[in-house]
């Protein structure tokens, strides 16, 4: 949960947005003939109940504008069945989440479900021919003969020098060839949150073979020049596009929404107008969301049921204000905090791991995820925390924050 061309109303219609602002989306492919033209299909109601869909890139396979990511959590299954008669037919999860043995408890006992259910899972091989057979372990954890997506996950946290190579490398291509041929996963992908993910990106759309990524973004990140090049490349090459992170981070709510009034005229919660401002970018199939309780399954797929493209100024807008409310996480992190501070802690990593532990209430996982970075990552002190926040794009207050992260997770 939770620029371009406007007509007179100040909607965006969709060649404007597509042409002009914030770093252009690559207008001639989209609109012209052929796969990346096809890629992204404005989102639209299929059926009785699911939500919206969007064709992801050239697999041509429909999925819903909003996913579920799971975590192993009290009520998880109760979460995953409400999201489902809410219209969510994309389920996210991974074998660090601990969600796949549930998941496959609910597949059997709904097993109708399994022919709506875009369903994806995620492990982290040393090389990528080590996918193969973590797959085998992912389907027995699900207890289903195959899954729709399989991603590498988090490319380029352990080894960016080298893990930064395997999405045009001929290792990975192979390894793709042969999970798609085996039937047990149709379609192979990654996903990404390293503050270089840029280079990633462009590495994929050179490779041409990967299906499907999955990126840390928000509505103004995907539009900053060296991000909005590496999301047209791969766009153009008809890889789809699926936003994760949009939400996270922003706890401030009350704030966000006293400085944006105007969201409550139009019944929209700040979270609900940061995955419209997400949406707005039709390179994006899915948004991947963590939803924690029964309200936040509402909230977001009313969101999708009722998206609306929204103009340049009111995305701006709503960055503003989730800046002045004081975020815990930089979707946009490349890493230029940590170089202005003069450190080579990875503050963005640190801040990221924070919002694990206090926003999403990942604990374990966040202090396991901290555990495994090297004493320079982690050690902070002595850094000019101020010229790191003055660098960061979402002016994340590092001195309030850093102390918290040695309190709890270290």
């Amino acid at each position: 949960m939770r620029d371009e061309c406007a007509d007179r109303t100040g909607r965006i219609d969709r060649r404007g947005f597509l042409g002009t602002g914030a770093g252009a989306l690559a207008a001639a492919a989209v609109l012209g003939d052929g796969p990346a033209a096809a890629a992204q299909a404005p989102s639209r109601p299929t059926g009785s109940a699911a939500l919206p869909k969007r064709t992801l890139g050239r697999t041509g396979v429909e999925v819903t504008i909003l996913n579920i990511g799971t975590w192993l959590s009290p009520g998880v299954e109760r979460l995953v069945r409400l999201a489902w008669a809410n219209g969510v037919r994309y389920v996210d999860t991974a074998k660090s989440y601990g969600s796949e043995p549930m998941i496959g408890r609910w597949l059997k006992t709904v097993p109708e479900a399994r022919n709506e259910l875009f369903l994806v899972t995620k492990d982290h091989p040393r090389s990528p021919r080590g996918l193969i057979q973590q797959l085998d372990q992912r389907l027995e954890a699900l207890q289903v003969d195959h899954v729709d997506l399989i991603f590498i996950h988090a490319l380029g946290d352990h080894n960016f020098a080298t893990e930064v190579k395997w999405p045009k490398s001929s290792e990975f291509k192979d390894t793709a060839d042969k999970i798609r041929k085996s039937g047990k996963a149709k379609f192979v992908g990654f996903s990404t949150h390293h503050p270089q993910r840029h280079q990633i990106l462009q590495a994929a759309a050179e490779g041409g073979f990967v299906d499907v990524i999955m990126l840390m973004n928000n509505p103004w990140s995907a539009h900053e020049d060296k991000m909005n090049r590496a999301l047209d490349a791969c766009y153009k090459r008809g890889i789809g596009l699926v936003s994760m992170k949009q939400v996270a981070g922003n706890t401030n709510l009350e704030e966000i929404g006293r400085q944006l009034p105007e969201l409550r005229e139009k019944g929209l919660t700040p979270y609900q107008a940061l995955l419209h401002a997400i949406w707005t970018d039709e390179r994006f199939s899915s948004c991947c969301v963590s939803m924690r309780n029964t309200d936040q399954v509402r909230e977001n797929t009313e969101a999708a049921r009722t998206f609306k493209p929204m103009t340049r100024a009111e995305i701006h807008r709503l960055r503003d204000a989730c800046i002045a409310a004081g975020p815990t996480l930089c979707a946009s992190c490349d890493g230029r905090c940590s170089q202005a501070a003069g450190t080579t802690a990875e503050l963005g990593r640190l801040t990221r791991f924070l919002t694990y532990h206090d926003h999403h209430g990942y604990r374990a996982e966040a202090r396991r995820l901290y555990a495994e970075l090297d004493d320079p990552a982690r050690h902070w002190h002595g850094a000019d925390l101020e010229a790191a926040r003055q660098a960061c794009p979402n002016k994340l207050d590092f001195a309030k924050l850093l102390p918290r992260v040695d309190e709890v997770l270290g």
